[in-house]
Order: structure tokens, then sequence, then C-alpha cells
């Protein structure tokens, strides 16, 4: 859903002050996981309110208010110095994220090869380990992108991360789970798939908004993943706008990160929340698309954080 620059509730939400939780779930890949912070994965788009990049500054601040949330980060580019700067903050900082790179193919494979050359000189210079891996495009099958063609730059990605002594990192792509064939996913190191419940045709109640998010994750691992793991890429909630029947209110952005998270808990399902702050950047699209952040656009919780760590 990310693009490139590019109050009522049907229950109460305002529990929000309960004691930080430290249990330890086991997921698929990593079984020593420990959920002491909120989220196991935050997306994350550095732009400022007004589109431009960012400085080393900028970026440093917000990782460090990003990191008290979540030990995850997902990129879509490496554009900006994105990839660098996150890179560079993290290590002068001692912050304890992980980054899972993006590569933005939708404008072509020109645009690809020069997020790649970016994407290969910023791991050469900082600490590779730090990336845990690097999705090719988002979402691009469903922008018109044939399959074949996607899975070409998947393999082209491959093959030159392993030319580059890069071989280590996860090569995938991160699309919307209706279209995640297994052809696809046998091209791909694992299978990240973007689920946003807020655009269905019904709504119910925000309990059933989560359920079907874990009920299309396993429908996925049953016909597609075929035992590679699969992580939700996005999912999310925006706290304004109207994207149909789902009443977009802070209360039931508040209420569904909150129940997300106990049931991708329970699951041990890998995810990254969508999204760090409010994107405002987005300029001239829908309300919804710029209110999805956990922290306002000037890196303001939107909320108290440490009451959704209790499930």
């Amino acid at each position: 859903m990310e693009t490139e620059s590019k109050v009522s509730s049907e229950e109460s939400s305002s529990d929000l002050s309960s004691s930080e939780s430290h249990e330890t779930i086991a997921t698929e890949n990593n079984p020593d996981y420990t959920a002491e912070r909120t989220l196991w994965g935050l997306t994350y788009s550095p732009y400022n309110t007004d589109g431009s990049c960012p400085d080393l500054a900028t970026v440093t601040s917000q990782l460090q208010k990003v990191a008290g949330v979540t030990g995850n980060i997902r990129l879509y580019s490496t554009d900006c110095s994105q990839l660098r700067n996150a890179l560079q903050a993290i290590s002068s900082s001692n912050l304890n994220l992980g980054i899972h790179a993006g590569l933005w193919i939708s404008d072509g494979e020109s645009r690809m090869q020069s997020d790649l050359d970016e994407f290969i000189a910023a791991a050469k210079q900082y600490d590779s380990s730090l990336i845990k891996g690097l999705s090719v495009g988002n979402e691009d099958l469903s922008k018109g992108m044939s399959e074949s063609t996607l899975i070409g730059y998947i393999n082209k990605v491959r093959a030159r991360l392993q030319s580059e002594g890069l071989g280590h990192i996860p090569v995938y792509t991160t699309e919307q789970d209706a279209l995640f064939s297994q052809t696809l996913a046998a091209a791909c190191d694992l299978v990240q798939i973007n689920v946003h419940t807020i655009f269905d045709s019904a709504f119910t109640n925000i309990d059933a908004s989560v359920q079907s998010v874990i009920n299309r994750v396993n429908t996925v691992k049953a016909n597609a993943a075929k035992g590679k793991l699969v992580r939700v890429g996005e999912t999310g909630w925006a706290s304004a706008g109207n994207t149909g029947p789902s009443p977009l209110t802070l209360a039931n952005e508040i209420l569904y990160v909150q129940k997300f998270r106990c049931a991708a808990r329970k699951a041990g399902l890998e995810y990254f929340y969508f999204e760090a702050k409010d994107a405002l950047w987005k300029q001239g699209q829908a309300v919804s698309e710029q209110n999805f952040g956990i922290f306002s656009a000037q890196y303001t919780p939107k909320f108290d954080f440490l009451g959704l760590s209790s499930c």
C-alpha cells in the first residue's frame, strides 16, 4: 500500500496503562523472540511532511523513538539515503533494530538497478548483519506487473547479492495475500504479504477484522507458502478518512493494534505494523493514507504505547 513521493468505537479502548509484559514467544524463524517491546515490526518511511528527504539527525531522532516500540523496521526503498541513514543511526546510537530493506521497482528496471546499487554500497559500508532481508518491490502485481517480470527481478537481485558477497540476506517480494501464488512463493526466500481488512466490503467489529487477517495468513500458508515463513508486510488501521464501511477513528486504531498484536503473538506471527508516522507527505492522496501512523507526523505518540503490551 505504500506509495512513493512520493471518535467512536464498538468497545472501549481507554485502558492503555497496563504494565509492560516480558513473556517470550516463538516464531517460525526466531524462536528466541522476546516481546519486550510493543510490536514485532513497524514500517518506516522517513520523508519530511513536504516530501523532501530528512537529514541523518532527523532519521536518528525518529529511530530512537521507534526503537522503543519495536525491534524491526521495514523500508520500501533506498532513496533519500534512507538505508545508509538508518544503518548509521542504528550503529552510532547502538539501537536494537533490525532493518528489512526494500527496492522500489514500480518505476521500472532502471529504478530497481539504482536502488540495488545503493543497497549494495550501503550494505558494504556499514554492518550488513543489521540487514535482515530485502523485499524486491511492494504490491507490484496489484499495480499491473506480470508475475514473470517480478520473478525475473527477484532472481536478478539474488544473483547480484550473491556475486557481491551478500548472499546471506534473504530476498523476496511483498504482495497482497490474494495475489501470492505458489510460483511466486517458490521464487522467494520467504512469503511476505500485505493484509488490510480496513478495505473490506463489510465491517462487523475490530475482533472480526483482526481474525480475518489471521485467517488470510493461514490460507497463504496452506495454499502458497509450502512450508516457507509467512510474514505480514503491512497491516494497520487509519485514525481518519474513509475506506468504506470500516469506521476510521483513533479509538478503533488503538483497538486494532491492541487486538492484532495479541492475536499475532498467539499465532507466533511475524509482522510489520503499518506504519510509524502519519504520512502527511502523501499530499493529494486519500485522508486515510495519511493517517495510519502510531506517531503523528511530528513523532508525537498518538496514544499510550505501554497499554498495548498487555494481552
